[in-house]
């Protein structure tokens, strides 16, 4: 089941606030990440466990992501990713039932070094009951000016079929027969890394992201008012347009300090054709510390406006061409704050490992909408008189990697 109906500006909310495009790119980031011109990944074997909890939705499961290179210049990529979503959120309190279900990603990829040249190409499958994504991603990685320059372009493509959940006479949850919908997102990048001292490295990065078909969420419902009416508001579908055009740019500073440690500072800025303006700011700090222990710390702030048709409460039914009440494209602030370790250690019994590591990272987000309104609480307060609506996250994430 979607938790969010269209892919989103990437930003500080955890995959389990994402579409399940948004979450394949998140998936996309952490796999190539890595990958630099002029350099194969080393092999390396991660398995993480992710906990998120927060506005009524737990989300939690494994991933695994292995590397091998085989001969010098090809590196070979394998990982498989999954959500165990319990939700009772309020949009789903709202207009639906809680739910539990089960998400699962495949992945696969390939590094090819030539010269100075790097090529990535790679698949991603993404399966739950009423979603289904494929993605292909492709990216070319150039080493120039005597390696203090590394540019980067990449081109990914995804294919989404959304399905709707129903019960069926026996009570039991099926797909919809009368409903079956596609969508088709293309994604542009370009990426400058330069050196520009011996402690200090620049990124730049600028993506473009198109999307066209079915942009919404079959579960999600507008509300209008409707005095006398039960709460005073009734539900509606939602409506959005078939097409979104998004841009972002993003500069990123790493400062290697002369005691081992690096602080990064990175600052984001998003649009995109239906209104929304997001701004992210973003510090992390890392630091060894005795022995075999490095400590990390971060801090993110990101703010965002609402789309042009965005509305928590309308005045009336068909107010307007294009009607949505998703949060998350409502406007609001949200922080979150981190802190992580990671332990090094060498496992004796395996000589073929050559070093080893557990990490820990702990996250609270806090989000504050602007004009989200908590509307379970109507008959108390009066339609559209309601609080607005505070969500606070926790997420957790441990994982052991090995390198060998």
């Amino acid at each position: 089941m979607q938790l969010s109906g269209v892919p989103l500006p990437e930003r500080t909310h955890p995959v389990s606030g994402l579409s399940p495009f948004a979450r394949t790119l998140v998936a996309l980031l952490v796999i190539t990440a890595p990958v630099l011109a002029g350099v194969l990944p080393d092999d390396r074997a991660d398995l993480l466990w992710h906990v998120y909890n927060g506005g009524d939705i737990t989300v939690e499961g494994p991933e695994l992501l292995v590397r091998k290179k085989v001969g010098d210049s090809l590196s070979l990529t394998a990982g498989y990713y999954e959500d165990m979503i319990s939700s009772a959120s309020i949009d789903v309190k709202l207009s639906a039932s809680p739910y539990h279900e089960v998400r699962k990603q495949e992945n696969v990829g390939a590094d090819y070094q030539h010269g100075k040249t790097t090529y990535t190409v790679g698949y991603i499958h993404s399966r739950e009951p009423d979603y289904i994504a494929d993605t292909t991603f492709y990216s070319v990685s150039q080493d120039m000016f005597g390696d203090l320059t590394t540019v980067t372009m990449g081109y990914k493509r995804a294919w989404d079929n959304v399905y709707r959940d129903i019960k069926d006479p026996q009570g039991q949850i099926i797909n919809d027969p009368t409903f079956h919908q596609q969508a088709d997102h293309r994604g542009y990048s370009l990426s400058v890394s330069q050196i520009l001292t011996r402690n200090a490295i620049l990124g730049l990065n600028y993506e473009l992201l198109t999307d066209e078909g079915y942009l919404a969420n079959p579960y999600r419902k507008i509300r209008y008012l409707s005095p006398g009416v039960g709460e005073g508001f009734t539900l509606a579908d939602q409506v959005y347009p078939n097409t979104r055009t998004s841009n972002a740019v993003s500069a990123q500073l790493k400062y290697y300090l002369p005691y081992r440690a690096a602080l990064t500072g990175e600052y984001r800025y998003y649009t995109d054709t239906w209104g929304v303006v997001a701004h992210t700011l973003e510090f992390d700090y890392t630091h060894p510390a005795w022995k075999h222990w490095i400590f990390d710390g971060s801090l993110r702030f990101y703010k965002q406006t609402h789309a042009d048709f965005y509305s928590d409460l309308f005045p009336r039914a068909d107010y307007q061409n294009f009607m949505a009440r998703d949060r998350e494209l409502a406007a609001f602030d949200d922080y979150t704050v981190g802190i992580g370790a990671t332990y090094e250690f060498h496992v004796l019994s395996a000589p073929w490992i050559n070093k080893s590591t557990a990490n820990f990272k702990v996250e609270h987000l806090t989000v504050d909408y602007s004009d989200f309104r908590n509307a379970l609480l109507a008959s108390e307060y009066g339609a559209g008189n309601e609080p607005l609506y505070r969500l606070n996250a926790n997420i957790f994430q441990a994982f052991v990697s090995i390198w060998f």
